[in-house]
């Protein structure tokens, strides 16, 4: 794990030095000694070295064992939930957020995560909020069942505030050629599977702090009845990591797709692994969103179609199953303690229909 903007730079008598420009070393160099312990926490046997080098290392002859190796990858970041962490004071559930933003769009198409790198940005390095965001990326990555192998700190005096800080990350996963999930696999009469979300997850935030914090004049330490805690603690819930859930499932029964719902909502992420011809009917009337659901919309009178294209809506992943296969498919989810349930089906297409939909009312 690299500490790029902690490079030493020369600096002779009372000129400028990189500490006068705002940056500084040893702390960059203390916050990577604190976040050791917890990045060795992620390790798999096919991670070679440790942090310090230039490049994170993973041996793939590890990939001999499958016939034809398809590597996916992906990068995201966790948006403006970064400032409710900020303003908290909270820094070891955001990491959480990330390695599911990222590792939950990997096993979408059957892969297995392998690995993970970061990227965290502050204004100024706190050594122990550092180590406290690479904390939670670490007990993500052990979530997903990947290995966190390196990654980078910056500190950006100038740019951004002291307590200000973003971060970012990409991973890599594998699937077998001959396993890989998709739009091709789907099949009238296949059933749309429904994971509960853990909340907002990482998506719309932007909206739900303009409608609580902007409009309504909430609080982070405002408690709300009708989510039993703190509006801060709400927001603050560590999205799902569904990883290792999937590729559970995978294992037990005929899985066509998934679909990781996140910015875009429920209908257009289901839609985009819809093939041509077929159409993704949800019924909204399975399930009923939480709370926080009906705050915002409410709070920011927002309708509900512009609520479902943001947020979840209560929903973090959709699996598309064969419909003989439902009853294995919620009984794997369940003894790994996931909340699922049938919430739709596949029908051909008619000419006035696109890849999904939702119909109905939320049930009370």
């Amino acid at each position: 794990m690299s500490t790029e903007s902690f490079e030493r730079a020369p600096h002779a008598g009372t000129g400028a030095s990189y500490a006068s420009a705002g940056v500084d070393i040893e702390a960059g160099d203390r916050a990577v000694e604190l976040m050791k312990e917890w990045v060795k926490k992620t390790q798999r046997p096919e991670v070679l070295g440790g942090l310090g080098g230039f490049a994170g290392l993973f041996d793939a002859s590890a990939l001999k064992r499958y016939e034809r190796p398809l590597l996916a990858s992906a990068t995201d970041g966790v948006g403006t939930k970064v400032d409710i962490a900020r303003q908290m004071g909270v820094y070891d559930t955001i990491g959480h957020d990330l390695v599911a933003m990222v590792m939950d769009d990997i096993v979408v198409c059957g892969a297995e995560p392998l690995f993970m790198t970061d990227y965290i940005c502050v204004g100024k390095v706190h050594p122990e909020r550092v180590a406290a965001i690479v904390k939670g990326i670490a007990e993500g990555c052990v979530l997903a069942g990947c290995a966190l192998v390196g990654g980078e700190t910056a500190e950006h005096p100038g740019l951004l505030g002291p307590d200000d800080f973003d971060v970012a990350g990409a991973g890599t996963g594998v699937v077998e050629y001959d396993r890989l999930l998709g739009a091709d696999r789907i099949r009238t009469g296949d059933a749309v599977i429904a994971m509960a979300s853990s909340g907002l997850h990482s998506n719309g935030y932007s909206l739900v702090r303009h409608v609580l914090f902007d409009r309504a004049g909430m609080s982070l330490d405002q408690r709300v009845e009708e989510l039993g805690r703190t509006l801060g603690e709400e927001l603050l819930e560590p999205t799902k990591i569904y990883s290792l859930d999937c590729l559970a499932l995978t294992r037990t029964t005929d899985v066509h797709a998934y679909s990781h719902i996140t910015g875009g909502g429920l209908a257009a992420n289901l839609a985009r692994v819809i093939p041509d011809g077929l159409h993704a009917t949800v019924d909204r009337s399975t399930w009923t969103p939480d709370a926080i659901f009906d705050l915002v919309g409410k709070a920011g009178q927002v309708e509900r179609l512009e609520l479902e294209k943001t947020l979840n809506m209560g929903v973090g992943m959709m699996a598309i199953v064969p419909a003989d296969s439902v009853d294995v498919a919620l009984t794997t989810l369940a003894d790994r303690g996931v909340e699922a349930w049938v919430a739709g089906e596949i029908t051909e297409r008619g000419a006035h229909t696109t890849g999904a939909e939702l119909v109905g009312d939320y049930a009370k």
